[in-house]
């Protein structure tokens, strides 16, 4: 009886008689004429992410399918070219059948976000913050200092949450609190010059004026952010090939 698992098949091994689709090896080596640091390991990993579901056979075999390879291209594209991490391509193919990279999908993003309604009531309790995202109580404390999270009377909100469980990601590669103060600023920079932009309309008593501001905001947001992302784009490329 044969032992080997399906990591230790062959490249160029047929896929299993059950169904039609393609092998983890096969999927490996078509992906590597354009990816060629692509590896078993890693699909497995980018499953193990749930960033690509393959079917699997009654023999627990992986079965990828045209549309699974094509996800594949996309999200290493992303690393590669856009230099994404894995969460935020997950966002993106969530909210994007294409999974193209877009100010549309900056927007859905922001929509997400509910920036033009009232900050969600949710609070959470610096323990219960600490239990969820895994951080430690004087990463906590640091993000407080330096203005990313505000503990009013000792509970956050969500987004508050949401940057302690980035930061704690981020400082798996050595950036502190301290670094980030600069992501701080230059947000408040980009919100005054929109505020800038649009402030006539954003005061107006006019409900329809107000609205129609409102939805400017989030379109002006979305392109800001975009453009933040290419200009990181830029200057990563620059530096890789300085």
């Amino acid at each position: 009886m044969s032992m080997l698992r399906e990591g230790d098949r062959g490249l160029d091994d047929p896929p299993p008689a059950e169904g039609k689709g393609l092998t983890i090896g096969a999927v490996c080596r078509l992906l590597k004429v354009d990816f060629p640091s692509i590896s078993i390991s890693k699909l497995r990993y980018l499953e193990d992410q749930r960033l690509v579901m393959p079917r699997r056979t009654e023999g627990g075999y992986r079965l990828y399918s045209p549309m699974d390879v094509e996800r594949l291209r996309t999200i290493l594209r992303l690393q590669r070219d856009e230099f994404l991490p894995l969460r935020v391509i997950r966002q993106e193919l969530e909210s994007s059948t294409s999974g193209a990279f877009s100010v549309a999908n900056q927007a859905r993003q922001l929509k997400r976000a509910n920036i033009t309604e009232p900050a969600p009531t949710r609070r959470y309790g610096v323990e219960e913050v600490l239990q969820t995202t895994g951080a430690a109580r004087e990463l906590v404390h640091q993000l407080e200092q330096y203005g990313l999270v505000s503990g009013r009377a000792g509970s956050y909100d969500e987004t508050d949450r949401e940057v302690v469980q980035t930061a704690v990601e981020l400082a798996a590669y050595g950036v502190e609190p301290r670094h980030l103060r600069l992501f701080r600023v230059a947000a408040e920079r980009e919100a005054a010059l929109l505020e800038q932009v649009l402030a006539a309309g954003l005061r107006s008593k006019n409900p329809d004026r107000r609205h129609e501001a409102l939805e400017s905001l989030e379109g002006l947001a979305a392109l800001a952010s975009h453009l933040r992302h290419l200009m990181l784009v830029s200057e990563l490329r620059r530096i890789i090939n300085a």
